[in-house]
């Protein structure tokens, strides 16, 4: 059973606002650089030991991938490496996309 937490665009937005966050995206870097949540943070196979390192295991901690699939199995490793409070993005960056045009 997962221990993945799922938030929507809008809990997200909340949550930002008052919260300690750290948002990872995990899309490709053509993705991510042409277009991010704000204080998001670039997550790869290349820079995940220096996150881990640097990154506060109790504060929450939001995935995001394209669709809200791939943060999922992305969020549970993270649970596995000792972080505790973590979510992922339902929708992913899409849904995120779609209520800034709105």
């Amino acid at each position: 059973m997962s221990q993945v937490k799922h938030i929507n665009v809008e809990q997200l937005k909340a949550l930002t606002g008052k919260d300690k966050v750290q948002v990872v995206d995990i899309r490709d870097p053509q993705s991510y650089a042409a277009n991010h949540i704000e204080a998001s943070q670039h997550l790869t196979n290349e820079n995940i030991a220096d996150f881990m390192r640097e990154a506060d295991l109790d504060a929450t901690t939001v995935v995001v991938c394209y669709h809200g699939i791939s943060s999922v199995s992305a969020a549970e490793y993270l649970i596995s490496q000792g972080f505790e409070d973590v979510y992922s993005l339902d929708g992913g960056f899409e849904a995120w996309s779609q209520s800034s045009t709105q």
